[in-house]
């Protein structure tokens, strides 16, 4: 979290507590979870494995739903993790055209392939690379997905995802931090989160540990040859990235066409940043709001790179700003100038949640919002309504029952994240407790949104 005396003012002027640190942000999520484990949500056989269900009449089984039908499910035991906590989901298309997905879990990462009726099938787990962490984050580039965790002196691990191609379902394998890797990196220990930019074969690891030397910053590493990653240079100067966004520039600012420019999520700001020269990464601009409280993470809306959708991890949690009803609220953020983006508007979801990770694909944002699950909102009127007031919410389904009957609740119970971009149009939506949901959005523009 940054400290100058602009920032400083900006947030006394906006009306607000100064944002968080990860360190508080981790010691609220710690002492959840911690009253999670001693009530049980973790243990052996809770929860029951369920069916392919049609959502009906506002339900599909226990779990309240609209328009988002339950196609397949599997338990975070049943994916052979010891510890039954889930995290992070990541997806990996194999050349042939099966579609796979990498499944976190506080001992690893679980590896499951997504069949054509939208059932799930277990292949085999990778363990962590050292100790056990609440936090592992993986995505793909090509045919290697790359896994960093919050678990000390864990690295990067680099793992060929073709191994999955001829595994025996009834023989899952859990494969050896070793001899099964491509490579595992070690130019830093822990990580935060893992950011991967396919068209330059970029992983940006953030939120590393202090001995990374890198202020928890865009930590670059090339892996144009996966066995041989290699570290490209270092972001410090902004601090604390929690998650970002890299693109090659195609939008309205034409200073920057053709430039890798990354959207940071920086704690209490947003920072937009040109990395093209990894020796020199040159920040554009930095920017918070009105209740800025913990600036999590965020999506580009469309190709044309003209707006973008942020969210705030602590905004609900706290009521501040303009989540004084504790309402998931997402933030517009029109970012036509790179040097000067402005908050344009806000959606509020009819649910009381907490937000975590959202992404869209063809209008629609699919967003993981904690204890009320996932939740579809269709984001195709801000081009001409910035302001959010054409957004509204076309489907969801929520993984988490426990809070139905309160109307739900700001807390970090429920998804954690989802994985919306397969071909098929199957939905993955990781939850903490359960386990990971194979879902199918049947709304306006379901079509359109897998095409």
């Amino acid at each position: 979290m940054k400290t100058s005396t602009f920032l400083a003012a900006v947030t006394a002027l906006a009306g607000t507590a100064a944002a968080e640190s990860m360190a508080k942000l981790r010691e609220l999520k710690i002492d959840t979870w911690a009253h999670q484990h001693e009530a049980g949500a973790y243990d052996v056989d809770r929860y029951q494995a369920t069916a392919a269900t049609k959502c009906v009449n506002g339900k599909a089984g226990e779990y309240q739903c609209s328009n988002v039908d339950l196609k397949g499910f599997l338990r975070h035991q049943d994916m052979g993790s010891s510890t039954r906590k889930g995290n992070d989901i990541w997806g990996w298309t194999a050349p042939n055209g099966r579609e796979f997905a990498t499944v976190g879990q506080t001992d690893g990462t679980a590896f499951v392939e997504l069949l054509s009726d939208g059932s799930l099938v277990y292949l085999g787990r990778l363990p962590t690379q050292t100790t056990s962490s609440s936090w592992r984050d993986m995505k793909v580039i090509g045919n290697h997905v790359y896994i960093g965790s919050e678990a000390s002196n864990h690295g990067l691990q680099v793992f060929d995802l073709t191994k999955l191609l001829d595994i025996d379902p009834s023989s899952p394998k859990v494969f050896s931090t070793s001899s099964d890797l491509t490579a595992i990196y070690k130019g830093f220990g822990s990580s935060h989160n893992i950011v991967a930019h396919e068209e330059t074969n970029m992983i940006y690891a953030v939120g590393t540990a202090a001995s990374a030397g890198c202020r928890g910053g865009l930590f670059m590493v090339n892996v144009t040859n996966p066995a041989s990653p290699v570290k490209a240079g270092c972001l410090s100067a902004g601090g604390y990235v929690h998650d970002a966004q890299c693109v090659i520039y195609k939008g309205p600012d034409t200073r920057y066409t053709g430039k890798e420019i990354c959207f940071n999520f920086n704690e209490d700001t947003l920072d937009i940043v040109d990395v093209t020269s990894k020796s020199s990464p040159k920040t554009l601009s930095s920017k918070t709001y009105n209740g800025a409280s913990y600036t999590h993470q965020g999506w580009l809306v469309d190709s044309s790179m003209k707006y973008l959708l942020l969210d705030d991890e602590l905004d609900e949690y706290y009521g501040n700003g303009k989540a004084s009803n504790k309402k998931t609220t997402t933030y517009i953020v029109d970012i036509s100038s790179l040097t000067a983006p402005t908050f344009a508007g806000i959606y509020q979801s009819p649910a009381t949640s907490i937000d975590h990770n959202q992404y869209v694909v063809k209008g629609l944002s699919y967003q993981s919002n904690y204890g009320s699950g996932l939740r579809i909102v269709d984001v195709s009127s801000i081009p001409s309504k910035p302001d959010g007031s054409g957004l509204k919410q076309v489907g969801f389904f929520d993984c988490y029952p426990e809070d139905d009957s309160y109307g739900g609740r700001a807390e970090f119970t429920g998804s954690w994240s989802v994985y919306p971009f397969f071909k098929s149009g199957y939905l993955l939506l990781n939850s903490i407790e359960r386990g990971v949901f194979s879902l199918k959005y049947t709304g306006a523009g379901a079509a359109f949104a897998s095409e």
